[in-house]
Parts: structure tokens; C-alpha cells; sequence
């Protein structure tokens, strides 16, 4: 044999080794695309029934905000009622309510001003008390009557 024949026999052995090389990769990436056309198939069954109910969800939360947003609309219109109302009785009531308590608070100082023997005198002072959440507590010093 020639060197230009083991040269030609060497390049036929390497053409058979890379031609089997490249055939296995082939054969390995079509496998791999089988299964991933598989995977593709199986989410896409698995995603479509999802989808409609995102949609169905999201629809039903679309109704719902809607309806929140009218009782929204509803609390709104009615907090502008009562506030209405209440400033119509403050202005409405309010002044005579007023002139009724400081009428009240001026017969029972003329009536307590009545009964004491020395009109002249200063008045008593008036004992501290003490409110705390709807009690009213006698103060904790009290002032003795000098005599």
C-alpha cells in the first residue's frame, strides 16, 4: 500500500466515525423534540381549561367590584346626608339649646345665691371633680370651710 492509499483509508475511517457521531446526536435530538412536542401538548391541554377559568374568575371580580363600587356610591351619598342633617340640627337647635342651658345655670345661681345667709360674701368655691370615662370621681383634696 501507498501512502496516498492510508491516507485515503484513514480519511474514510474518520468520514465513518464523524457520519455515526453526527447520526447519534440526530437521533438523540430527535427523541428530545418527541418529548418536548409531548410536554407542549400536555401544558397546552392543561393550560386551556385554566385560562377559561382565570377568565370566568376574572369576570366574576369584575361583577363584584362593580357592585362594591355602587354601595361605595351609596355610603358616599349618605355620609353627605347625615352631615347635611346634622349641621341643619346643630344651626337649627343649637343656638336655643344654648340659651336654654344658660338660662338654667343662671336661676340656679340666683337660687343658690337665695338660700346662703350672707349674700355679699364670695361664693364657695366650687369642688373639683374629676370625669373619666363617663364617671365623675370627687376630686382627692377637698378644702376645708375656714370658721
Amino acid at each position: 500500500m501507498t501512502g496516498g492509499e492510508v491516507a485515503g483509508i484513514l480519511v474514510a475511517v474518520f468520514w465513518a466515525i464523524l457520519v455515526s457521531f453526527l447520526a447519534v446526536v440526530l437521533v438523540r435530538l430527535a427523541q428530545t423534540l418527541k418529548a418536548t412536542t409531548r410536554l407542549v401538548a400536555e401544558v397546552t391541554e392543561q393550560a386551556v381549561p385554566l385560562l377559561a377559568d382565570a377568565s370566568a374568575t376574572v369576570r366574576s371580580a369584575q361583577t363584584q367590584l362593580d357592585r362594591v363600587d355602587a354601595i361605595a356610591t351609596d355610603v358616599q351619598e349618605v355620609t353627605s346626608n347625615a352631615s347635611a342633617l346634622s349641621t341643619t340640627v346643630a344651626s337649627t337647635f343649637g343656638g336655643p339649646l344654648v340659651k336654654v342651658a344658660a338660662f338654667g345655670y343662671g336661676v340656679r345661681q340666683a337660687l343658690g345665691r337665695r338660700g346662703a345667709p350672707d349674700a355679699g360674701a364670695a361664693p364657695e368655691p366650687a369642688v373639683r371633680r374629676t370625669v373619666i370615662a363617663g364617671r365623675t370621681l370627687p376630686s382627692a383634696r377637698r378644702r376645708k370651710k375656714k370658721g
